[in-house]
């Protein structure tokens, strides 16, 4: 093994060893200073709610290196399939170890946050890291997608509202709605046509060829899947968002009515 591959080894262990400790020490401990509520949660509740803290943690800081890598990183951008891919598979390394955590903590606590759904997510996104991280290949098509991490927050703040018993019409949770599918739609749905159209100008190059058929259908597939997924998540999303507005808006416009009344 090669100086740099068991430095990405390393990365991965470390990131595997540091969610986990994030799950069962810091995110407890900071919860009970930043929202004393959390003492009064059910032991299911309080393992999705570590569990979402997490899942933000990694979230930011895997976006936030996502960002630098898609304006700074030349090589990659100018050569989307075989460009140099240090910084990208140090990104998806901290990935790769997050989601073998996760995996570990849902089998672990199937009770509590258990979903088949998340199982495939996350055998699926880890199939298709390999090639990344043992081929080097299509380092710009998977730090893009890490874009996506970008929606994580305010979907998980959403539930952290509800289970406080924040009411919907609540302006934090308004906010955090428009914010979700604001956020949403940029780094899912808006970004869509800057990816395919990468896709499109390698399709049939020399660099095309040169990944194998797995890589492919990792890279092809998984995508017009996630995103068609996506597609029927903002549609969703934006249903909601839609609904709590009017009633919200609905409300206002009854309330000095009823303060009429009451005269």
């Amino acid at each position: 093994m090669d100086p740099f591959s068991q430095l990405i080894l390393t990365i991965s262990v470390t990131s595997f060893f540091t969610f986990q400790w994030l799950f069962h020490k810091v995110s407890p401990w900071m919860s009970v200073r930043i929202s004393p509520s959390f003492l009064s949660l059910s032991d299911k509740q309080k393992v999705e709610w570590n569990s979402r803290t997490v899942s933000t943690f990694h979230a930011l800081l895997v976006g936030i290196f996502c960002l630098y890598i898609l304006f700074f990183d030349n090589a990659v951008n100018e050569d989307p399939v075989w460009g140099d891919p240090t910084l990208v598979k140090t990104n998806v390394a901290i990935t790769t170890g997050y989601l073998i955590s996760d995996l570990l903590l849902i089998f672990f606590y199937w009770k509590a946050i258990g979903d088949k759904f998340f199982v495939v997510h996350h055998l699926a996104a880890l199939y298709a890291y390999y090639y990344v991280l043992g081929e080097g290949m299509l380092p710009y098509f998977a730090n893009f997608r890490l874009l996506a991490e970008f929606s994580t927050p305010c979907v998980n703040q959403r539930w952290f509202f509800e289970v406080l018993g924040y009411p919907k019409s609540s302006r934090p949770n308004m906010a955090n709605g428009v914010a979700m599918a604001v956020v949403f739609f940029m780094v899912r749905i808006a970004v869509m046509p800057v990816y395919y159209i990468r896709m499109y100008v390698v399709y049939g190059t020399e660099a095309f060829y040169l990944v194998p058929w797995g890589g492919r259908v990792a890279w092809i597939g998984s995508s017009i899947c996630l995103d068609i997924m996506n597609i029927m998540w903002m549609h969703k999303i934006a249903r909601g968002c839609y609904k709590v507005l009017r009633s919200a808006r609905q409300s206002k416009a009854c309330a000095p009515q009823e303060n009429g009344k009451t005269d």
